[in-house]
């Protein structure tokens, strides 16, 4: 057997628990949505032709918002950001390339000459807190 393809037998609560997890629309996402329009904010979602397919793109004005599940993509002092006690190595590993991946597409769209904003699950919370960090962000007024 290939090292590569060896998959450690998981529970079946927890693979129905994965499945649930969604990629794109997301709450976090809805809300930054909101937000941006309530700025009056223009913008295009999941730009798949951009590297790492930013949540919110607005080419015209060279920015690119990254909404992150603060679990997924390991947000720094998070309550959010738990490490399962199973299969430790593997969650451990999976985070890492996580955070080697969201620094390279960040750099890359730096080098294109986008601004590269993260908002991260726990912030979309607050709607008005929001909309500030927002708008101080991308500069709207």
């Amino acid at each position: 057997m290939n090292a590569g393809s060896y998959r450690c037998p998981t529970d079946p609560a927890r693979s129905e628990l994965m499945r649930r997890v969604r990629r794109q629309g997301t709450k976090a996402e809805q809300a930054v949505a909101a937000a941006l329009r309530g700025l009056g904010v223009h913008f295009r979602r999941n730009v798949k032709t951009l590297p790492g397919s930013p949540d919110f793109v607005n080419r015209s004005h060279r920015w690119v918002v990254f909404v992150h599940g603060c679990f997924w993509h390991r947000h720094r002092n998070c309550v959010r950001t738990t490490t399962p006690k199973r299969n430790r190595k593997f969650w451990l590993d999976k985070f890492s390339a996580n955070e080697q991946r969201d620094r390279k597409k960040a750099l890359v769209l730096r080098a294109m000459g986008f601004d590269v904003l993260t908002v991260w699950e726990c912030e979309t919370g607050d709607r008005r807190k929001l909309s500030r960090r927002l708008e101080k962000l991308l500069g709207v007024r």
